[in-house]
């Protein structure tokens, strides 16, 4: 941000930050607030304590809903790391990697492993294998943890996680889709996909949305809290799409904190509030809030993507991290 200086960023005032020395691969707020770093070398930095949860990368992690955190990785584990640091491991699928997790509130878990998306109990307890037609791109409860989405090649697939016979809703589109996000109110599906757009399904007529322009990839997704927005990265802006009146579709987006001719790589969305964070490709951290435009600085630009980041349940902390290694926090209680 041009014009601003090292101090005016919140991380020199309500932050600390710290040197990982890998790829931050996750930053993880877990159920009772613990900050938690996933790193792609396989260990997860919990305070001041290195944890080694895998051997090998971790390839997705997420918070549990036991509390601690939900990691799998390319030594076929999915590994429960708890804040004291102790490790558990929940499932093993012996050489294959465990691409993706994702947990909710209810204790269900899922992990895919290639074409398989395995639906897990609170004990680690494998429940349902649900096959794909290709490799699992992304996974997502919906807001109740009754249906599991997951995007592949040719669109994306609706699982009712509790039904005797799994018969999966699919959502087709043409290409590879990754990212993937339910609605909040779970009336839509939307996915990132491998070209530069994002597709989207209205869940009660199976309506379209295409949602392209992007000059790159997005990588990350994310709906505010009430869903009125779905915020992305993959511009020199964030891009808002709007899911009200009628939107998207016909709409165009509003796009939020561009101008410095750098792509946005991480967006996460407040849990109470419609404050977009945003992290860029070259380390710059900060936060907008949709109804002014207001952007506020959080961290400053130290030449490594922003790959991750996390508001805690209150939105009162965010953390981020880079691909550097580089890691940090603030807090936004008032003073």
């Amino acid at each position: 941000m041009a014009g601003v200086s090292e101090a005016d960023f919140l991380l020199a005032a309500r932050g600390e930050a710290q040197e990982l020395g890998g790829w931050v691969v996750a930053a993880i707020f877990d159920r009772q607030g613990q900050l938690g770093f996933a790193l792609a070398d396989g260990t997860i930095r919990i305070g001041d304590r290195t944890v080694e949860a895998h051997d090998g990368a971790i390839l997705s992690a997420c918070a549990d809903a036991k509390g601690g955190f939900l990691t799998g990785g390319d030594d076929g584990k999915v590994q429960h790391t708890g804040p004291d640091g102790t490790v558990t491991t929940l499932q093993k699928f012996g050489s294959k990697w465990v691409d993706h997790v994702a947990a909710h509130d209810s204790g269900i878990r899922a992990a895919s492993v290639g074409k398989v998306a395995h639906v897990l109990d609170a004990s680690g307890k494998v429940l349902k294998a649900l096959p794909h037609p290709s490799s699992v791109g992304g996974l997502a409860f919906d807001t109740k943890g009754k249906r599991l989405a997951a995007s592949h090649y040719g669109g994306a697939s609706l699982w009712f996680v509790a039904a005797k016979e799994d018969k999966p809703k699919v959502l087709e589109w043409k290409g590879s889709h990754h990212a993937i996000a339910f609605s909040p109110d779970g009336t839509h599906v939307v996915t990132a996909m491998q070209e530069t757009a994002l597709h989207g399904w209205r869940l009660a007529d199976g309506q379209h949305m295409r949602m392209s322009g992007y000059p790159s990839k997005t990588h990350s997704i994310a709906f505010t809290s009430r869903g009125r927005w779905l915020a992305t990265s993959g511009a020199e802006s964030v891009v808002l799409w709007p899911f009200f009146g009628g939107g998207p579709m016909g709409k165009a987006p509003t796009e939020l904190a561009g101008g410095d001719e750098v792509l946005c790589s991480a967006v996460a969305c407040h849990p109470q509030h419609e404050v977009i964070a945003a992290g860029f490709g070259d380390g710059l951290v900060l936060m907008a809030e949709v109804s002014s435009g207001k952007v506020v600085p959080v961290a400053p630009p130290r030449g490594s993507a922003v790959t991750s980041l996390a508001w805690n349940a209150t939105g009162t902390r965010l953390a981020f991290g880079t691909e550097g290694g580089f890691a940090g926090s603030v807090d936004l209680t008032k003073r």
